[in-house]
């Protein structure tokens, strides 16, 4: 199984959008989490769950075709669960060869983890993680965190501390945890598929297309 997330920064590189949208199907990701998207951007895929557009009185401007989180599968989906914030964070529930597998599309402070309002998203996402983790027979929370773990790149200490707490406290491994420069993560319930052989790959390391770069894991 494969499993990515890209930061495509709102399409702000949007002559690149071809490139964008190739780089993504190129990946060959089983299940895909785009954040910061627009539905321009559309790689090719069975299935495609989004959050809603941002009506226009959300406090930073949105174009009409953004979204804050996309899941893009070729599985299908059971069910759709709700969230602490629909416009920002996501959940769908797909039946794999492995089992039913909650995946969880989010962005962790859309502002950056300097503002206020990160702590509060942190700890709505929290409890949405130990209220849904129990929901299938594997948790999957893919998206940009704005920490990195491997090193100073970016990150708060509270931060840190609070997502690897709820990792330990809800059997989650993340797969990402040793990229350098790295705030878009993966994580995945321990004994979901065949951990032990993880490979882990990345795009636009030179951060041209986005201020992201890509990353895929194969479990």
């Amino acid at each position: 199984m494969r499993i990515a997330t890209w930061n495509v920064e709102r399409l702000k590189h949007q002559k690149a959008l071809a490139e964008i949208i190739s780089l993504c199907d190129k990946a060959k990701a089983d299940i895909l989490v785009l954040t910061e998207t627009d539905c321009q951007v559309s790689p090719d895929y069975r299935y495609c769950f989004s959050t809603p557009a941002i009506d226009e009185g959300r406090p930073v401007h949105y174009k009409q075709t953004e979204n804050r989180v996309s899941i893009f599968t070729n599985y299908p989906c059971i069910r759709r669960y709700s969230t602490f914030d629909k416009y920002t964070s996501l959940c769908v529930e797909l039946e794999t060869e492995w089992g039913s597998l909650l995946v969880y599309g989010t962005i962790a402070g859309i502002y950056g983890n300097r503002h206020p309002s990160f702590a509060l998203d942190l700890s709505s996402q929290v409890a949405d993680i130990k209220r849904l983790s129990q929901e299938a027979d594997g948790f999957c929370l893919c998206g940009d965190l704005n920490c990195s773990f491997a090193d100073n790149y970016y990150f708060t200490q509270s931060g840190r501390k609070i997502l690897m707490e709820s990792f330990a406290q809800n059997d989650l491994v993340l797969l990402t945890e040793a990229q350098p420069e790295c705030i878009d993560h993966i994580a995945l319930t321990r004994g979901f598929g065949n951990q032990k052989k993880v490979r882990v790959e990345e795009w636009n390391q030179d951060k041209l297309l986005s201020d992201h770069k890509g990353i895929v894991v194969t479990v």
